[in-house]
């Protein structure tokens, strides 16, 4: 039997609007998560390989207004 991946950033769930910090190539980078991605799909120009038990998350940046996709272990909720 699988474990089911943890859809949780610190153990709290994320929703669409909750605000998050993530890792970036000059330092941290917050923004909002815009949805939550569960199958192969189009999000932020890229191919998303999603499903139900490894989702990601669309988030757009504060800064840039820019969108990118995450996995849940990547985002820290605020």
């Amino acid at each position: 039997m699988t474990k089911k991946k943890d859809d949780t950033s610190q153990g709290k769930k994320l929703t669409r609007g909750d605000e998050v910090t993530w890792s970036s190539h000059g330092g941290t980078a917050e923004g909002k998560v815009e949805r939550k991605i569960t199958r192969r799909t189009e999000a932020a120009g890229r191919t998303v390989d999603a499903s139900p038990d490894d989702p990601q998350y669309e988030v757009r940046s504060a800064k840039s207004g820019r969108t990118a996709v995450h996995k849940p272990s990547s985002l820290r909720k605020k």
